[in-house]
């Protein structure tokens, strides 16, 4: 059955493998920062022997995180502390406790490898309520403890912005709300968050035995930059000023448009939006638009493994592959979508059998583009953006850039006989699962006859 009129024998440009130059700013050690940052004055001289101390770990794909759990447990364990690790991660991990720690597992951070107990357990009670009268709920086994500490990610986040964003004060009020308070917060919708979250995390840090954060501020090269352990009362304050700090170092695409933008893979341990719209420049939320690079098409190639089936994010892009929608677990990817109230998110897009179809189509489909000579950029995910892809025609247009270096001759996409990218191999495994059958190999009903 052919669909597009014409076909999608096109010719594809060639392509360059190109380095994006961004600042370095790093932490040289680690563990060495988190020991620096614990045994302040202000840290150790609060942490009592025998002192139970909540750490709370969420689901996104921080650089070194076990390492840094690690070294936080040692350093509690050493000032005498009996710290436990909670999922603070709101409805992900199919807010089951089963789920959320698998997510945690995926990123090394076990009980097992940190010697630690993890609790699970998705039971909250409310704390108070915003000045607005929104509950703000919190997770009772943390609040059996001594202390919380949770330990988060600085960065812009996908869906709103704000003073802050992604960091310490949403995970205290959608991590450690878990999947009943991170609906209910959800439900006031992503245009309110600017002003929703700081006022939560206050009714938080004023009722809820924070003994302070530990925030992480990553470069563009998946490095920390940063690691400091910011006191209770100084979060409000300090997390803005990490915010800018983030935003600096941050990754990103350094043009202002580009025709087709392929992107690998996928996943909820890459950006909680599956792919970051700070990268993008598309976002799931309806009240954001504008978004920089202007990016005519999007295609998506693949799911990572980490994500575990979960695709929140995917209905931004406008052409998949087959592999994709097979791989989807929709029980995760409606749970997930379905809490941030963003329905958008959980939409599937048009897909193709091979790699090749898909950018064809993407290419074929553009508007006011020559398609001989599009721009096109080609990332493995929105996390690794050091070295990237640019088609032919637009590294001629790019190339007297300071901050760009080509790494190589121009040469063919990989495609194997069949259309798939030789350089980007499918799993062995399939874990999708369609909504009306328990048979991840079933064939879709509309493909059912079709060539």
């Amino acid at each position: 059955m052919q669909i597009v009129e014409g076909g999608l024998d096109i010719p594809l440009p060639r392509m360059v493998r190109v380095r994006q130059r961004f600042p370095a700013v790093a932490e040289p050690d680690v563990a060495a920062a988190v020991a620096r940052e614990l045994r302040r004055p202000e840290v150790a001289g609060r942490v009592r022997p025998g002192q139970r101390i909540a750490l709370g770990v969420g689901s996104r794909g921080i650089a070194r995180l076990a390492e840094i759990v690690g070294a936080v447990v040692r350093e509690l364990k050493a000032l005498g502390a009996d710290p436990f690790i909670i999922p603070a991660m709101g409805s992900h991990g199919g807010a089951t406790p089963a789920g959320q720690r698998e997510v945690l597992a995926t990123y090394g951070v076990t009980e097992e490898a940190m010697g630690v107990p993890i609790v699970a357990d998705m039971d909250t009670v409310q704390v108070g309520e915003t000045p607005g009268g929104v509950p703000v709920w919190f997770s009772r086994p943390a609040l059996e403890a001594d202390a919380i500490l949770p330990i988060g990610r600085v960065k812009p986040h996908t869906d709103f912005h704000g003073t802050v964003e992604s960091g310490l004060c949403k995970m205290l009020v959608i991590g450690f709300g878990k999947h009943r308070g991170a609906t209910r917060i959800h439900q006031e919708g992503f245009a309110r968050f600017h002003e929703l979250i700081p006022a939560a995390a206050r009714v938080v840090l004023d009722r809820v035995p924070v003994l302070g954060g530990l925030a992480i501020v990553e470069n563009a090269h998946e490095e920390p930059a940063r690691i400091e352990f910011v006191p209770a009362g100084r979060i409000l304050a300090r997390e803005p000023e990490l915010l800018e700090e983030a935003r600096r170092l941050m990754a990103r695409l350094l043009f202002d448009s580009i025709d087709v933008l392929v992107v690998d893979e996928l996943g909820k341990d890459i950006s909680g939006a599956g792919m970051d719209p700070n990268v993008t420049g598309r976002y799931v939320a309806a009240h954001m638009r504008g978004g920089t690079p202007a990016v005519q098409k999007i295609v998506v190639l693949r799911l990572t493994e980490r994500t575990h089936g979960n695709a929140t994010g995917i209905g931004v892009a406008d052409v998949t592959t087959r592999w994709v929608v097979e791989n989807i677990d929709y029980q995760k990817t409606w749970t997930n979508v379905i809490t941030s109230t963003e329905l958008a998110g959980g939409r599937t897009p048009i897909w193709m059998p091979s790699d090749r179809e898909a950018i064809a189509l993407a290419v074929k489909t553009l508007n006011g583009v020559d398609i001989r000579s599009p721009r096109i950029v080609r990332i493995h995910n929105t996390l690794e953006l050091k070295e990237i892809w640019l088609s032919e025609p637009m590294w001629l247009q790019e190339r007297h850039r300071s901050d760009l270096e080509a790494l190589g001759d121009p040469q063919p996409l990989p495609f194997t006989p069949d259309g798939q990218l030789r350089d980007l191999p499918l799993p062995r495994e399939r874990h999708g699962l369609w909504p009306w059958t328990d048979d991840a190999r079933r064939e879709p009903p509309w493909s059912r006859g079709a060539s």
